[in-house]
């Protein structure tokens, strides 16, 4: 096993590579000087180009692109992510105050979709082609193609200005110290947003995987020796029928993330998704570069755990 994930790591390097020079072509590619963008309009309005000059060559921007990326390439080897354009904080340090936010509400998310979309597509595989099954399709393609933003206000007017039983946004309340109980109430309004996005394909690969695996022999022979409905689905049938789950929850990292930049807007909660779209609007290319390197390396590193989920799933796999 370790061999494997050796060379699973090994692989992954060049992955990295690929996806951080993708990057920075795509932000070099777009219109906007950060230079231009970060000064006061009133001084703008009488810089002369030398000045312009001499604020891009501070931002390092006067290299040729190839230099730029190979420059970003040795200070990331040193453990450097760089430095903001806007204020001139450590990278790292900008985005280590973001993950925490942000992790907690994708964990929430993907745990609520996986505890809400395994049952449910276990239900529909099982009542195939009545009215709960027709239900459940409706409402997880629903859920699916709604999209977020919207489904993000429809639950603030429902559940905050119509029952007011939760607040509307932020992570903590502004009227008086925060403690446990107002950091989970502030949150369960955008992970669950977050997770109705991410449970409908968990629900229909559920569903699809069970019913190829209910009618499988091994199923017919549990049945026949006389054991309960039960422990034939459960015991039999469901682990089986998790495997392609199990990929399907990996993949949804980096659909959670991309989630999360919407929800985050929408509810005010200070993420990652946040400082994306912060780091956008102000051209900053180090606060966007680490946050793709950051983002690259975690879904990597759920790709493995995924693999080592599927074989401790299926004995049957051995990772050598």
């Amino acid at each position: 096993m370790w061999r494997w994930m050796a060379t699973r790591l090994l692989v992954s390097i060049p992955v990295l590579f690929g996806i951080t020079f993708l990057m920075f072509v795509l932000l070099r590619s777009t219109p906007g000087d950060p230079a231009e963008y970060l000064l006061n309009p009133s001084i703008m309005r009488g810089a002369t180009p030398e000045f312009i000059a001499a604020r891009r060559a501070e931002f390092g921007l006067d290299q040729p692109p190839p230099i730029q990326y190979v420059l970003w390439l040795g200070e990331v080897a040193r453990g450097n992510l760089g430095y903001s354009y806007a204020n001139g904080r450590p990278v790292g340090e900008i985005i280590l105050e973001r993950v925490g936010p942000t992790a907690r509400l994708m964990g929430l998310a993907l745990l609520v979709a996986v505890l809400i979309g395994i049952p449910i597509g276990v239900v529909a595989a099982l009542k195939q082609y009545s009215l709960w099954d027709y239900v459940i399709a409706v409402l997880s393609l629903g859920a699916v193609s709604t999209p977020l933003f919207f489904l993000g206000l429809a639950a603030i007017y429902l559940f905050s200005l119509r029952l007011n039983l939760l607040p509307i946004g932020g992570m903590v309340p502004a009227t008086h110290a925060s403690t446990v109980l107002d950091e989970v109430a502030h949150l369960i309004l955008p992970a669950s947003v977050l997770a109705l996005n991410v449970a409908g394909p968990i629900i229909r690969y559920t569903r699809t995987s069970v019913l190829e695996v209910i009618h499988q022999e091994f199923v017919l022979t549990a049945r026949a020796k006389g054991l309960s409905e039960r422990r034939v689905v459960f015991v039999h049938v469901l682990r089986n029928a998790l495997l392609p789950v199990i990929s399907v929850i990996g993949v949804l990292i980096p659909v959670l993330f991309g989630g999360s930049v919407v929800v985050e807007q929408i509810f005010s909660w200070p993420g990652m998704g946040q400082l994306v779209l912060l780091a956008v609007n102000q051209r900053n290319y180090p606060v966007l570069m680490g946050i793709t390197l950051v983002v690259a390396v975690l879904v990597v590193a759920a790709s493995v755990l995924t693999d080592l989920a599927y074989a401790i799933a299926d004995p049957r796999i051995r990772l050598k």
